[in-house]
């Protein structure tokens, strides 16, 4: 009875007690700077952290993969950056930074790889409200300062003689899906633009108090609770 007694008494402990070691989440940045691309390009793409970039690996999600890590069949990793030198459509999909195994991760990118003629530069990662945003239109070959017509979710915006389109002051609304075409070069694909508000996400790997900081026996089972914010 007094062995279950304390029990109860530790339990508590465990949720409250814990010393907690925040992990700071690292940035996937994408050099060059934009989410659509033509194939045969080069990409790298890079874990950012404040303290350290060590222990990040840069993963996927596609059509045929499911979370592979760069050199897995894919990209050239130098340190916590993945260097991918010729792009193929089969590399579109979901990129992210992840740290030890899935003790933490960073907020994923969405990355097209287009066998046409058209592409739509346009931010990678959510824009923060209030931002002005530029679009541009481009085409492979031709110069980046053609007319070009600006869709969200399906809907003519309007049409741009030098291929460039700003969204002043953004706001939640403005959240969609964006594409641009080109006369006599064709549309580029759609990608999907998303607004944030001030709040940064913190990953936070929440580790119990040791057996000597509880007063434990030694044979008492550890147990390491993960949150994500």
């Amino acid at each position: 009875m007094m062995e279950t007694s304390l029990q109860y008494l530790l339990f508590p402990c465990l949720l409250f007690c814990c010393r907690t070691n925040a992990v700071l989440p690292a940035a996937l940045t994408v050099n060059p700077s934009r989410s659509q691309f033509f194939k045969g390009d080069s990409v790298s793409l890079s874990c950012e952290e404040d303290n350290s970039s060590a222990g990040w690996t840069v993963r996927r999600n596609t059509t045929k993969e499911t979370r592979t890590e760069c050199g897995d069949g894919w990209g050239k990793p130098a340190g916590s950056t993945c260097n991918i030198s010729s792009l193929y459509k089969h590399d579109s999909g979901v990129y992210w930074c992840e740290w030890r195994e899935g003790a933490a991760s960073s907020s994923s990118i969405q990355l097209t790889v287009t066998g046409g003629s058209v592409i739509l530069q346009s931010p990678v990662l959510p824009v923060m409200e209030g931002d002005d945003v530029t679009l541009s239109c481009h085409t492979k070959t031709a110069p980046s300062n053609l007319p070009a017509a600006f869709y969200k979710d399906g809907s003519l915006i309007r049409t741009e003689p030098a291929g460039h389109m700003t969204l002043h002051h953004v706001t939640s609304s403005d959240e969609g899906l964006y594409r641009c075409s080109i006369s006599a070069h064709g549309e580029s694909p759609s990608s999907r633009i998303s607004v944030s508000g001030n709040d940064l996400p913190v990953a936070m790997v929440m580790t119990p108090p040791t057996k000597v900081d509880q007063g434990l026996d030694e044979d008492y089972d550890d147990v390491t609770t993960e949150h994500h914010f």
